[in-house]
């Protein structure tokens, strides 16, 4: 009796520690779930244009993702991050480990002079733009370009819908501004597309136009006083002021198509990059294309890459609606001939007297 009682006692004991440890387990969160920390450790630095709030807002969701992992941004503009890349490149070292630059024109580059690390993301099958077949980029945010106005000052039936009415209207000559492409990465991608679409004769109908080349925030200020009707201006900047100010200020979907932006992210090779971290570089990577890092894109009011993301920015329209009328960009075009436009922008706007 007194051993089939220690034997009952001894099951008992048994099953209590297997409930336990059973218990323990499916707790424990998958590796790379939602919500769940990566695994990878070190340190990675990270060139970026996305506007510097909401590379913060960021930073701090991969702070809590990637808990092992020093994750640093440098922020700058097109501009900026090229000449800083260029002279990296003359002391055959990067200080980044990855980048994500305005556009994929530069990316090509960058594949070109043999300087980005191939990686084959399983989040690829799930975007829903064009990525390097051979993993050396993916799209990480949409950006687009638009016009837009304010309804306090000007009806909407009365100003330029199109992006070719935008520099041949002349009832807003005088009154129209728009971003620089000698310094913007995605004002270079949208004057590219519409010198593909209207050629050259664009820039010169542009400089007819006395359009106003100059920041984004400056010309929204001068959209909401009057001193401008309407501007050439990425989506995310209207979005962004409607959000949190209250703003007036609409978005105007061109006509004549949205102008697409694909914003790359890409991982330098180990040769040139800063840390040498690609384990880590490849998670964040893998973590930006996920549904919790397009949600931390989504929150700053560009649009997702994924195909099956169900929402838009606040008060954008429908992702597959832009999808639907849009301006194509030849992202070759914008690499290749990226000195030529230049050079005619100039000659055609910026240094008209």
């Amino acid at each position: 009796m007194k051993n089939k009682w220690l034997l009952i006692m001894s099951l008992a004991v048994l099953i209590t520690c297997l409930l336990f440890t059973g218990c323990n387990r499916s707790k424990k969160p998958a590796q790379g779930a939602a919500g769940a920390n990566y695994d990878v450790s070190g340190k990675i630095m990270i060139y970026t244009s996305i506007y510097e709030d909401i590379i913060e807002a960021v930073g701090k969701v991969l702070e809590k993702q990637f808990p092992n992992c020093k994750i640093e941004f440098f922020y700058g503009g097109t501009g900026t991050l090229q000449a800083k890349i260029a002279a990296e490149i003359s002391a055959n070292k990067l200080s980044c480990d990855m980048l994500m630059v305005a556009e994929p024109a530069y990316s090509l580059e960058l594949k070109e002079k043999g300087m980005l690390h191939s990686y084959k993301t399983p989040e690829a099958a799930n975007l829903a733009f064009e990525y390097d077949a051979e993993g050396y980029w993916y799209p990480v945010r949409i950006c687009n370009m638009v016009l837009a106005y304010n309804p306090e000052k000007f009806a909407k039936n009365t100003l330029p819908n199109s992006l070719y009415d935008f520099a041949n209207d002349p009832s807003v000559r005088g009154f129209v501004s728009m971003s620089n492409p000698l310094t913007s990465g995605t004002a270079m991608a949208s004057v590219t597309a519409l010198k593909d679409k209207y050629g050259y004769e664009y820039f010169a109908a542009l400089g007819n136009q006395r359009v106003m080349v100059e920041s984004g925030s400056v010309a929204l200020t001068k959209l909401e006083t009057g001193e401008c009707k309407v501007i050439m201006i990425l989506e995310e900047s209207v979005l962004k002021k409607r959000e949190e100010e209250k703003s007036k200020l609409e978005v105007i979907y061109p006509t004549d198509g949205t102008i697409i932006i694909p914003s790359t992210i890409m991982t330098v090779a180990d040769n040139w990059s800063g840390n040498n971290n690609t384990k880590a570089a490849e998670a964040i990577t893998d973590w930006f294309l996920s549904p919790d890092g397009q949600k931390a894109i989504v929150a700053g009011w560009m649009h997702s890459v994924r195909a099956d993301y169900p929402e838009p920015p606040f008060d954008a329209i429908p992702t597959n609606d832009i999808r639907a009328n849009n301006m194509p960009v030849i992202w070759e075009n914008v690499f290749r001939q990226r000195e030529e436009i230049r050079t005619k922008f100039e000659e055609n706007v910026t240094g008209r007297k």
